[in-house]
């Protein structure tokens, strides 16, 4: 079952490909006068996240997932913890031969922590592995779980209530 929490990240990150891939079929736009007020920052690509081929909002999405599972030192994920972060991305080991084969790719010299450049590495390659039929899948069960199963549009009101449930307060004002 996909959390609320993790829905609603597929859902942002959905809408987030879905935007980029439209906009490599489209001809460029012409620039328009300057407006007045400043841009709306766009997340830049890291360097990192160049290197391993993901969006700036995937790195995120793996950043937020270390920071959640670091405990003692900062920056890495216990060891142990390797595959609760990969479930919590959606990218699943298939099985036990490749969970060992993951922790041994990012853990060699067997210190019981994992850092940050091994394990983005690692999430990034099963990102970029994923089918297009498992994505769509994920969205999928994250747009049921916006609607209850409903179907139809997204409504402000299914948005309202998955910002209380994740409590996103902040997001609930802003809608």
């Amino acid at each position: 079952m996909v959390s609320h929490l993790r829905a609603y990240r597929i859902y942002l990150l959905s809408l987030n490909q879905c935007a980029n891939s439209h906009h490599h079929n489209q001809p460029p736009k012409k620039r328009s006068a300057p407006s007045s007020g400043p841009a709306p920052k766009r997340a830049r690509q890291s360097k990192l996240a160049k290197e391993n081929d993901i969006s700036a909002s995937e790195e995120n999405e793996i950043k937020e997932t270390v920071e959640e599972f670091a405990d003692q030192k900062e920056g890495v994920i216990p060891r142990g913890d390797v595959r609760k972060a990969l479930v919590a991305l959606g990218l699943d080991p298939t099985d036990s031969e490749e969970l060992h084969s993951i922790i041994e790719a990012v853990d060699p010299t067997d210190t019981g922590y994992v850092p940050y450049e091994p394990f983005l590495a690692v999430a990034a390659a099963k990102l970029r592995s994923r089918s297009d039929d498992a994505m769509a899948a994920e969205v999928d069960a994250a747009y049921r779980l916006f609607t209850r199963g409903s179907g139809g549009v997204i409504t402000l009101n299914h948005l309202r209530r998955i910002a209380r449930e994740l409590k996103e307060e902040e997001l609930g004002d802003e809608l």
